[in-house]
């Protein structure tokens, strides 16, 4: 490390490898931190540093989120190349869509192991770098609309999502007395490649009759929220959460006839 880059400030982004994490990593970046991104999938990882091109500034870290000793390891590894760590986006997530009676207990575990207990054990790890810093620092939580309305198929996902949201208050009551923020963003539906492969068009159709703004949120716009919460001007934001759903939340059924009787076509 040189003696400019010392002072240059570091996020820790999970499930950087693509989709939304690679957005934020991204913002990250356009915005002068260095960027560890940490993946579970080896293959996408590396393709993704490979495209970056900038191993001064990102570091790659194959990992399990949701295996103690696997992060901890990850976590000396940053603190050992950049020396410090200022924020912590916890983004790393699966999912199984299942009926209740239909969802193992093997799945369910699987989907908080990483949904949540990855979000605890990142937590973990990081905190004593960033205190060891003196600067404090933020985490970023990323949640999901479905821990904040049930939704068909969600029992895993959706109750991870919600213990999640609670342990950012958790984490803001006890972490901000030494200068770390805590607060969660809750997506709505994204456009990834992922939604493209799993949402159906008919799916499709039924989110944009739900969504007052008839559309899926673009990657760039969910790394904005996280950006502008790890930001100095969120730096009396802590404990929250931000739903980045076009208003999905704030709707209830009847939007397509409203939509009708408001404009005159849908």
């Amino acid at each position: 490390m040189t003696s400019s880059s010392i002072n240059t400030p570091v996020a820790v982004v999970t499930g950087g490898a693509r989709g939304i994490g690679l957005a934020i990593g991204n913002w990250f970046l356009a915005h002068d931190y260095r960027v560890a991104l940490i993946d579970i999938d080896a293959e996408t990882l590396t393709q993704t540093a490979k495209t970056l091109n900038n191993p001064e500034r990102v570091l790659a870290i194959h990992s399990d989120v949701s295996k103690p000793d696997q992060v901890q390891t990850a976590i000396e590894q940053v603190e050992k190349k950049f020396g410090r760590i200022d924020a912590l986006v916890n983004n790393a997530g699966v999912a199984v869509f299942k009926p209740i009676g239909e969802t193992t207990f093997e799945e369910f575990r699987h989907v908080l192991g990483t949904n949540l207990d990855g979000a605890f054990l990142c937590s973990q790890a990081c905190v004593p770098v960033m205190k060891k810093g003196g600067q404090g620092g933020a985490i970023v939580n990323i949640a999901s609309i479905s821990g904040l309305r049930a939704s068909t198929l969600r029992v895993a996902y959706g109750t991870s999502k919600a213990a999640l949201l609670h342990m950012t208050k958790q984490q803001a009551v006890e972490l901000g007395t030494v200068g770390i923020r805590a607060n969660a963003v809750a997506p709505g539906p994204v456009d990834t490649e992922m939604a493209k492969l799993v949402h159906s068009i008919a799916i499709r159709s039924d989110y944009y009759d739900t969504i007052p703004m008839n559309r899926y949120a673009t990657t760039e716009e969910i790394a904005n929220a996280v950006g502008f919460l790890c930001s100095p001007a969120a730096s009396f934001i802590n404990g929250q959460y931000l739903a980045v759903d076009g208003g999905f939340d704030a709707s209830g059924v009847g939007i397509p006839t409203l939509r009708l009787n408001q404009t005159g076509s849908l």
